[in-house]
Order: C-alpha cells, then structure tokens, then sequence
C-alpha cells in the first residue's frame, strides 16, 4: 500500500512537496492551513481529496495518514512537527529545522520517543550535482576535504520588506537561517564533523531599502517589522582540524546572486555552483558541478555533465522522504545532522552579538 500524506501549508513550496510525493508513489489524502480558502485552493489544483483550516482537525480526522510535511513560518516548524510526531506520524519539515538548536533537540527527542522519522528538506542535498559530487566522495577520489567554503549571496533578494521573513520572532533571522543551504551541502560533503568554535559577523546595510528587494518572497507589511541582518560572514573550526568559511546575504553589493560550495581535499578539490540570471528566476541560471586534481603530473579540471533541474533538489528530496520510510533509500539527512547545523547558527549569531568566537 502507498505511503499516506498530509501536508500542513498551503505555501509555495507546496507544489514540489506535492511533486515528489507523487513521484516516488505516495497518495497525498489532506492539506491545512490557517487560511482555510488558501487550503482549499490548493486541494483543487492538486487533486487532493480534504482540505483543512485546522492542523489538529486534519489529524483526528484523516488517521490514515503516515506521514505529514511542514511547510509553514519558521517559527511553527518546531510545534507543528511536535504536534505531529505526537500523533504518530512521520515528518518532513521545510528548512530551517527550527528557530534554534533548543527547539531541534526537542523534535529529534519526539522523533526518538514516537520512534517515527525526521528529515528536513535540504534540497541542495538531492540536485544531480551534489548526488554525482557524493559518489566522488564516497569512492575516495577526493580524500579529506580539508577545508570549504560555503556561499549564498543576492545583489538584491530581500523576500519581502516588514513579514515573517524579516521578523526575527519569526523567523530566527535573516538570511544566515534562511538561506542555510550552502552551509549544510558543505558539511554534508565533509562528513559533517564535529564542529568546535565559529567567529562570525552580521551586517544590516541595505535591509530596509527597498531597491533591494528580490522578485520573490511575501508581500510588504507596511508598518511590520525589520529586524534581522542582511548579510552575515563567518569561519568555523572542526574538531578534525577540518574549516569552512561561509557567506550568505540578501541584500550586498555583489555581481550576482550565486549558490555554491567549493571545496579542496587531500587528493581533488571540486566545485558545485549555480549562477542566478539578473531576474533571480531559475531559468536563466548556470550549473556548474567540477573536480580539480592532478593526473599524470598535470593539473586537471574535469567537467561532471548530469541532468538539469530546475527545482534544485527540491521534488527529489520530497520523493527521498518517501522512500526512506519504505526503506529504499536511505535517509538524505538525519535530526543529529540538523541539531549540528543549528549549533552552528546559534554560535554564529551569538558570535556576531558579541563579537567573539563562540566554543561550540
């Protein structure tokens, strides 16, 4: 029988959780959200059969549900996976895993206790670049990856001027939380060690300036809030000796927006990048997926050609939650990983405040 969902968020992210479900053979039974008509918009132009104003009603109601996927404002993904793993079922939680590392130990503690499966949708994890980068890695071509840098920079990409995003209540920040991606595909690659201390720094030029904004996120809140930075620099140490140096911003004065990780191992450095056109819209973005090393005597680059996808990951890693719970894949990440990353984003928060490094 198909894995039964339910998704909580009637979101834009909604569509690729949708997709991915689909695709590895799940049956999508409900949807909820807190606006009941945005629900039910939704469940129509999906084919899903319930739609709910109410988490706890879709809940009682659907029992046939396995698993649900959360997509909602930071600031709920904690009590609503809470609330989820305590009705027994699986969850897939949009990134970040929390507000901060507190809240995710209490979700991995739930998902322990329900012995039901968390994961989180880090997508950049499932692009073909980083499954071909990972199969490199995996058949020790590229050795210890020594150091790493991780970055997510926009010229101009605020989501939004006075919503969610850009309320730190809400959100737990600006785009050190929000675009965590890079960060976490670099760990990935390096095996996620251990980290030790972090130093980091947070900028705020540019946040309420509206020449800024991106050509995405949510609508202005005219006299809403404002409080979180708009770029944010750091290094952080591993108790291997491995390091990363990182880079994230909405709003900076860079060429371009650009998502990548490079990295440089004992026996091949490699690079996975996409390069955003000037209207921030996938389409117009450039891939790049290469490894650097030597061979006979002589530096080489070498191109690694894989598939195009436009959804960075996003479908695919919906379709690897899926099947994982059937037990055909193995998991893309795991809550210990994600407490990790959160560490490592409350230290570089805390670092940026006090302007120290931070032991972590």
């Amino acid at each position: 029988m198909s894995i039964k969902v339910g998704i909580i968020g009637a979101g834009g992210m909604l569509r690729y959780h949708a997709a991915g479900f689909k695709s590895a053979g799940a049956e999508i039974v409900a949807v909820a959200d807190v606006n009941a008509a945005a629900a039910q918009k939704v469940a129509a132009r999906e084919g899903i059969a319930r739609s709910f104003g109410d988490v706890g009603q879709m809940l009682r109601e659907c029992p046939e549900l396995d698993a649900v996927s959360v997509i909602v404002p930071n600031k709920y993904h904690a009590a609503v996976a809470l609330q989820a793993l305590a009705a027994g079922k699986h969850v897939f939680c949009e990134k970040p895993p929390a507000l901060n590392a507190k809240e995710m130990a209490r979700m991995q503690a739930a998902a322990a206790k329900a012995k039901r499966t968390l994961m989180f949708n880090f997508n950049n994890r499932a692009r073909p670049e980083s499954y071909a980068m990972m199969e490199y890695i995996a058949a020790g071509t590229v050795g210890t990856i020594n150091t790493c840098q991780a970055k997510w920079i926009r010229r101009a990409g605020i989501p939004g001027f006075g919503g969610w995003f850009t309320t730190k209540a809400m959100s737990g920040g600006g785009p050190l939380i929000d675009l965590l991606h890079m960060v976490d595909l670099g760990l990935y690659f390096m095996g996620y060690p251990e980290p030790a201390h972090i130093l980091a720094r947070t900028y705020r030029d540019h946040i309420a300036d509206k020449a800024f904004k991106g050509p995405w996120g949510i609508p202005d809140v005219a006299k809403g809030t404002t409080d979180v930075e708009a770029a944010a620099h750091g290094f952080i140490t591993f108790k291997t000796g491995q390091s990363m140096s990182l880079a994230v911003s909405w709003a900076e004065m860079n060429q371009r927006e650009e998502v990548s990780v490079t990295f440089q191992g004992a026996k091949a450095g490699g690079l996975v990048r996409r390069l955003f056109g000037t209207d921030g819209l996938d389409n117009t973005a450039i891939d790049a997926c290469q490894l650097y090393t030597v061979e006979n005597g002589r530096q080489v680059n070498r191109d690694i050609i894989v598939p195009s996808d436009e959804t960075m990951g996003r479908t695919r890693s919906a379709a690897n939650f899926i099947h994982a719970l059937e037990g055909r894949e193995a998991p893309l990440n795991t809550p210990d990983q994600a407490l990790s990353l959160m560490k490592i984003i409350d230290g570089a928060y805390k670092s940026a405040a006090t302007g120290r490094p931070v032991k972590l």
